[in-house]
């Protein structure tokens, strides 16, 4: 990529970041985000990371499908586990579980994005993070921690910035809980070659000890609240 094309593209990107802010968040806005940096060097760089950690390679090999869940089996599991916690979020919330953007999975950057955007929620449910502003600030900065998901890098450091600027009263809250989240990302295994799938009846508190989450964000202003 020429020197034209990456200021190109970053200008790009930067209107995408403009245009997630403006909507306050909307999923399209940041799925576009997300997608603008498919074909980039900081993508490259996120694959190579990925690929690098154990199990990356054998699933971003295998493509190793992106999440479809049945919320109805999952209810169904014992309260606790991974799987009826999840389902009971997504409920309570009243999300869409396939609120996703429909990508192919024919390249590793396209299987990565998918994958990553696909179990987003799970996150919140392992580390234990509201799906408020801070917390999902807290989320996004584990995935940039731990495998530098391009697009979570610049949300996270642009949406910092702009509580700083435009409401100085939310930038503490906002800060504590990406600095948690990062604490997470750094401490933690990572949750990006978890296979949530093939273990969904095991309990969360389970999950976090497997994975090595010790502070999980329960209790915090930006936690996720008891159901």
């Amino acid at each position: 990529m020429s020197r034209f094309q990456h200021a190109l593209k970053a200008l790009e990107q930067a209107r995408h970041l403009i245009a997630v802010g403006r909507s306050k968040g909307e999923l399209t806005k940041i799925a576009d985000l997300v997608d603008s940096f498919l074909d980039t060097p900081q993508m490259e760089a996120c694959i190579a990371r990925f690929r690098a950690l154990p199990e990356g390679a054998a699933l971003m090999d295998q493509r190793y499908p992106p999440l479809q869940p049945d919320l109805e089996r999952l209810s169904a599991l014992p309260v606790g586990s991974l799987g009826h916690t999840y389902a009971a979020l997504i409920r309570r919330l009243h999300y869409d579980p396939e609120f996703f953007r429909p990508r192919p999975i024919d390249s590793e950057a396209r299987w990565l994005t998918q994958r990553i955007a696909t179990t987003h929620d799970l996150h919140h449910v392992v580390s234990g993070f509201a799906t408020s502003p801070a917390g999902e600030n807290g989320v996004l900065a584990i995935t940039a921690t731990q495998i530098g998901f391009p697009a979570y890098v610049s949300l996270a450091h642009v949406l910092q910035i702009a509580e700083f600027r435009f409401k100085p009263d939310r930038y503490e809250l906002l800060s504590r809980a990406i600095s948690h989240g990062t604490t997470i990302g750094f401490t933690a295994q990572p949750f990006a070659t978890a296979r949530w799938e093939e273990d969904w009846a095991l309990p969360v508190a389970e999950w976090r000890q497997r994975l090595g989450v010790t502070l999980p964000a329960d209790g915090e202003a930006y936690g996720l609240p008891h159901p």
